[in-house]
């Protein structure tokens, strides 16, 4: 009852925190936009009426808190939602910071939850129509699929010159965390060209709009560009070396010639036993008494190497070896010259690029609207607090104050119940150990119970082998008593004195191996002691 009560006034203190936030937000002319989702969105924010995105958004908390945001609420479908600012903004002047909230509930195997701002509805659309044909100057977020993991930044830009719209992808963009818990994302734009990449206040990515190395495109085209109608000339010789023209082929060059050839003066090495076999059958296999020839085939000894041949040069047909061959020479080919007509490697030639242009600061196209248009394979995705504010100290305020306290409190709560988790299978491992301990003194498991309590100790020392553990030894156990139970036929009385005597070798073996099997019991029975006072230890 006291924790949930401490939990209670936990979120009642968040929301007071985030509700006198808001409240200074909202006096501040340094925040442009700022949507918190406190209110329902119906009649704020426009569903897109195009049939492919059918996917239906819901005003819902986030899980564990009291603070709403616009959730995903089905997999695999198409989402688009619009909402137009009441008032335009350039990003022309001065610092801007886009910054919004988003958490994956039920984690971001493939999907997007990026945002797209928006260019005024005169650039040519509307937004029940909204779409991911709609035109936007700047799009950002995590996006998440197969190879693809990163925050996205692309910039559509205007080439003066040309009047065509290209997009401009950041270069080495950041990853976007794994988690399920909320995370807040910001990307700063400043006067001196500078981007900032932040993802929970954390610096991530530092790039530069004017750098052909920060984008792909490049934002400033190459001064010059290939002659698209040059042409390469028919007479043109890229050959930089040729065969010689006046090469021939010697008289005496057989291209038939073999590489190698047999050694002639070999002769066959004294003692070889050409009428020996090199491997032979093994004269001790027996054939198995379950082995039934019309299922099974006919049985046949494995192969063994011929002991007869361990001391000799060799065993059955002799044969000379192979030499290389002197007289070999290959394929005849006329040896290469330099080319006198060689004119190097063609390429057209360079022309100044009539798109091209020179920049001082990138030409922002202004954002009227803020829309999300996804695909995603996910549900669960809940989008919060999404704020354009020409302050950064504002921004991180927001960071510090809002977000901060709602991802402890998650952070926390993850923690718990991995926790709890963690606790609660340490405590069912200990069970099956302590089961299988007694399992492993059962009389019948004889001089398989080394083998049970070696695996006993592998799962204690590596606990997450503790299932594959507990089957192996049913395995052990189960394959003991099909033996007591089908162990072979009764020994037979001997016929006659010779069939019941042994011989001396025989009987010496047989005292050995009882003698080291009582030995290995001794041994068991004294580790048993330490083994049990390992683990209470």
């Amino acid at each position: 009852m006291e924790e949930r009560n401490r939990r209670i006034w936990t979120q009642y203190a968040l929301l007071l925190l985030a509700g006198c936030f808001v409240s200074q937000l909202y006096a501040s002319s340094d925040v442009k936009f700022y949507e918190s989702f406190d209110e329902a969105f119906a009649g704020r924010w426009i569903v897109s009426e195009k049939e492919e995105f059918n996917g239906v958004w819901k005003h819902a908390k986030s899980e564990g808190h009291d603070d709403l945001g616009l959730l995903v609420s089905e997999k695999a479908k198409k989402y688009a939602i619009v909402k137009e600012l009441d008032d335009v903004v350039s990003l022309k002047d001065g610092t801007m910071v886009l910054q919004y909230e988003v958490r994956f509930q039920e984690g971001l195997e493939c999907g997007g939850a990026y945002l797209k701002y928006l260019r005024p509805q005169e650039a040519g659309w509307i937004p029940k129509e909204f779409n991911n044909e709609s035109p936007y100057t700047i799009m950002f977020g995590p996006d998440k699929c197969g190879a693809t993991n990163k925050v996205h930044f692309i910039l559509k830009h205007k080439n003066p010159k040309s009047g065509e719209y290209i997009e401009h992808h950041l270069k080495f963009p950041p990853s976007v965390p794994s988690d399920k818990l909320t995370h807040v994302y910001s990307a700063v734009l400043k006067p001196d060209n500078e981007l900032l990449i932040l993802v929970d206040g954390e610096e991530k990515k530092k790039a530069n709009f004017l750098l052909d190395y920060d984008f792909e495109p490049p934002l400033i085209p190459a001064e010059t560009i290939p002659d698209p109608d040059d042409k390469k000339p028919e007479d043109w010789d890229e050959r930089e070396k040729i065969p010689d023209p006046d090469a021939k082929k010697p008289d005496d060059w057989d291209e038939d010639a073999p590489m190698e050839i047999e050694d002639e003066d070999a002769e066959k090495p004294e003692g070889w036993l050409d009428d020996e076999p090199e491997e032979i059958d093994d004269p001790e296999a027996t054939k198995p008494e379950d082995w039934v020839d019309e299922e099974d085939g006919e049985w046949e000894a494995p192969k063994i190497d011929n002991p007869k041949c361990e001391k000799v040069p060799g065993c059955g047909e002799w044969k000379k070896p192979m030499k290389s061959n002197p007289a070999y020479k290959g394929k005849w080919h006329a040896p290469q010259i330099d080319n006198p007509n060689y004119k190097g490697i063609w390429k057209p030639r360079d022309i100044p690029n009539p798109n091209y242009f020179k920049l001082d600061r990138p030409n922002f196209e202004p954002i009227a609207a803020i829309g999300i248009e996804i695909w995603t394979m996910q549900d669960g995705i809940l989008f919060d607090n999404i704020m354009i504010t020409s302050d950064e100290k504002v921004a991180e305020s927001y960071r510090k104050t809002a977000w901060k306290p709602k991802f402890d409190l998650e952070k926390e709560k993850k923690k718990a119940e991995e926790a709890a988790i963690s606790g609660g299978l340490k405590g069912f491992q200990k069970m099956v150990l302590d089961l299988l301990y007694k399992v492993a003194d059962v009389p019948f498991l004889g001089k398989h119970k080394s083998k049970v309590l070696d695996l006993l100790e592998k799962a204690e020392k590596q606990p997450n082998l503790t299932i594959g553990v507990f089957f192996s030894i049913i395995v052990v156990i189960f394959t003991v008593f099909l033996k007591l139970i089908f162990g072979g036929k009764q020994q037979q009385p001997a016929k006659a004195t010779g069939e019941a005597k042994k011989s001396d070798g025989e009987t010496s073996s047989s005292n050995s191996r009882v003698a080291t099997e009582k030995k290995e019991e001794q041994n068991e029975d004294a580790a048993a002691p330490r083994r049990r006072a390992r683990r209470e230890n």
